[in-house]
This record gives C-alpha cells, structure tokens and sequence, in this order.
C-alpha cells in the first residue's frame, strides 16, 4: 500500500489531531486518537497470524538481549522490568506501552511496523537518540545470521509508482519539500539551509548553526572553483542560500529544483537581495537542463535520485560541464552491502518521510561518475558535524510543537518527524551513515588527492 507523506490538516490550523475517531481507529487513553484517512496503517494495527507476532517477539527479544537497552513494558511510571537487554542504571530505556501491538506491527511489516508503531504512540524511550544509536551500531548482529536469510518474510518490495521517472520524481519531491516552507523554518536556522553543516568544533550550540552552513556552502563553492564570472549549475535549489552565496562571488547561477514552495521563497529571497540578475532559479528535472557550465554544484540531491537513475544523473553531470569545469556534491553515504539491502526494500524512511529515494555508497559514487565519465579529485567526510546538525534540528522542533500543531500538523506527524530526526542522528553516531564533499572533474584532468 503506497501511504503519501501527510500534509497540513484541511480542518482547522490549531486542531491537532484533526478529525474525531472513526470505525476502525486505535485510541489509547493517555493518546489522542489517530485519524484513519490520514494514517490508515498507523491507525489500524495490521493482519499477522499470532505464529508471525509470537516469532517477533522471539526475534525482537532475543536482539534487545544482545544491546545495553533497558525494557519496561508499561507506562513510565508503572513500567514493568522485562528481562531482555536489562544494561543497568544509566541505560537507555524503552518503555513498551503496548507490546502485542508492538511485536505484532513489527511481525507483518518490520521495521516499518518499528517506525509505525512510535507513530502510534505505542513505544518510547527516555533517549530516542541514545536507543537508537544502540541499535544502529549493532544493526548487522541483532539477528542471527540464519534468520538474515528470512528477510524477505519481513521487508516489503519498494513500489513501483515511487520510482523516480521525471513524474515520479516531481511527485516524491512534492511529498517532501512542499509539506510548508513555515513547517521548516521553525526548525533550520535563518539560512533555511536544509543539508549538513560544518561547524569549527564539536559539540555545537543552535547559535552556531548559520556560520556553520555558510562554511559548508563556501567549501563547496570553492570545491568547485566558483568565483567572478563563473557559469554555475546548482542542481536541487532549497530555499537559495548557496544560490545567494554563489551569486555575492560574482557567479552566474541557473538553480533548478522540484518543489514549488522551494522555488518561490527562493525567488523572494533572491529578490531581497537584490540579485535577480544573477540568479535565475527554475522548476526543472536535472534531466531537462541544458547549456554549458564551469561548475555543477549539488547538494544532497543525489539521495533522492534513486539508484535506477544514477547513470542518468552522472550523465547529465557530465555532459553540462564545460571543458576544465569541476562538479562539486555533497553526499549521504552508507556501507555498499547496507546500500544493496535497501534498494530491494521498502523502508519507513521511504514510505513516510523521503519516498522514492535511496542513500549510495561510496563505492556506487565512485562506479557511477566513473562509467559517465568523470574522475574523482577530491573526497572528504565528516559524519559527526551531521550528527550535531540533526540534533540542533531535533531540539528546535521539539521546542516548536505548539507552533508545528498550529501550523495543522497533528501528534502522529510530530511523532514521525522527531522520528525521523532522531533516526537519522542515530545513523551518523553509529557512523552507520557518512556525509562526504565530492569533487569530480572530467576525465584525462590531473588527479587530486583523496582524504
């Protein structure tokens, strides 16, 4: 079943939960209800025979065992000890509120039914992050490796309709990225920059932020070579800082993007500062751009791609450079063999948050740009700035629930999205995931250096 990101509720700004229970919707008493037209899997715990929910349980309490989580079956002030992964006082804790709803969600769906059943409100913890982070950092040890060949029982296949043809593309970034520009600024700093910073020191402070993303998009643009009169691509516009930056070193830039609630906030801001007659910013495929250019700059795009694509993606990389141009990207990474596992698999991340999209690795980076093409001069990671860009985003949304529920977002999606950060903080402690700035340069150039 294809379940589209949600957006804003259509009943009213401050109603929160939205519409009153219907047939078939789960309430729990200290929960509000979960509408069913606009989260049917959330809201409906799904089919499983009690041989598949009993096998869950084994499965799920047999890796817990293995990791330092404390489990608490109950509330948080009634909670229950359960003997799997008791680590002891200042463990990470979660606190199973319903566990037949919990192993039953992750008996039919996996770690979809994982993310659906937080969602629901079905499970917490007292660390997000922390717990999460334990997981990640044993994620290819939780099972055992006779069960890993039972996969195919637990995953679904990714559906067809998200795949990302030039339709398909618009649609998925739709479903991301024009959920509400006010959405994201109550969380990013004032550069609405939406991608990793790169901070001076670790840990940051939410003040730190802005100077921090203005220091990744200079190393990208010096990356790439952009100065006075350079003909600059950005590929995947955001709101338009790295456009505006581009733009104040005396480059010609063409942004396209996707998302129309992107494009015309980063029009207004490219007005405001006066520089309309550099900046030309398009709702555009990559795949439809044509012309020649001295830099390609992208940012974080290529994850939303997908892997069926990537040929065509580096591709067009190759053939909009000019001669002696640089392309510079900064990149999500994750292990190949993760990378594999996940292209065949519906994920949570995929069906509620970034549909359609697929993080590669480095050695698919390295394959791809090769077979379009280009030579890589220039790689460079620093996970851990990602993980404190997430943590910041993280805390400032959780500071604006009330202004997140008076935009029309519901509990369910607060849930999903503090999901969602927190998921992906986990992933770069765990240094499970990986963010690399990536030059590449057509090939014959002399060879750079790698980090």
């Amino acid at each position: 079943m294809r379940t589209a990101c949600p957006t804003r509720d259509s009943t009213s700004a401050g109603a929160g939960a939205g519409p009153g229970p219907g047939p078939g919707t789960r309430v729990r008493a200290d929960a509000a209800p979960v509408d069913p037209g606009r989260w049917p899997d959330v809201a409906r715990l799904p089919r499983s025979s009690a041989l598949r929910t009993a096998s869950a349980r084994w499965i799920v309490e047999n890796a817990l065992a293995k990791t330092p989580l404390r489990i608490r079956q109950g509330g948080r002030q009634h909670a229950e000890a359960s003997p799997p992964g008791d680590g002891g006082p200042g463990a990470p804790t979660l606190f199973l509120h319903d566990p037949a709803a919990f192993h039953r969600r992750i008996g039919a769906d996996g770690l979809i039914g994982f993310g659906e059943s937080y969602m629901a409100g079905e499970w917490d913890a007292d660390d997000l992050v922390a717990a999460l982070t334990i997981l990640a950092s044993r994620v290819d040890a939780l099972v055992p490796a006779p069960l890993r060949r039972l996969r195919g029982a637990w995953v679904h296949r990714r559906p067809a309709l998200e795949r990302n043809t030039p339709d398909g593309a618009r649609d998925n970034v739709r479903r991301h990225y024009d959920l509400s520009n006010d959405l994201f600024a109550l969380f990013l700093d004032p550069s609405l920059t939406y991608s990793s910073a790169v901070f001076t020191a670790l840990p940051a402070a939410h003040d730190d932020l802005t100077a921090a993303q203005h220091r990744k998009i200079d190393r990208l643009l010096d990356l790439a070579r952009v100065g006075p009169g350079t003909r600059l691509l950005e590929i995947g516009t955001g709101w338009g800082e790295l456009a505006l930056r581009a733009a104040a070193r005396g480059a010609e830039v063409l942004t396209v993007t996707l998302s129309a609630e992107q494009r015309d906030l980063a029009v207004r801001r490219i007005a405001a500062a006066g520089l309309t007659d550099r900046v030309t910013v398009e709702l555009s495929d990559y795949r439809q751009v044509r012309g020649s250019f001295d830099a390609v700059v992208s940012v974080e795009m290529i994850e939303a791609v997908g892997a069926e694509y990537w040929p065509v993606y580096f591709a067009a990389l190759r053939r909009l450079l000019a001669p002696g141009g640089s392309v510079a990207l900064q990149a999500i990474t994750m292990p190949h063999a993760g990378m594999l596992n996940t292209a065949r698999t519906h994920t949570w991340i995929g069906k509620y948050v970034f549909p359609g999209g697929l993080i590669p690795s480095r050695e698919a980076i390295a394959r791809e740009s090769a077979a379009a093409g280009l030579h890589i001069t220039d790689d460079a990671g620093y996970g851990d700035h990602y993980a404190e860009t997430l943590r910041l985003w993280r805390e400032g949304f959780l500071r604006q629930s009330e202004a997140v529920t008076a935009l029309g977002f519901d509990r369910v999606f607060r849930r999903m999205w503090e999901l969602y950060l927190a998921y992906s903080e986990a992933g770069f402690r765990a240094h499970y995931l990986d963010v690399r700035q990536i030059r590449l340069v057509a090939d014959r150039a002399v060879p750079g250096r790698a980090r």
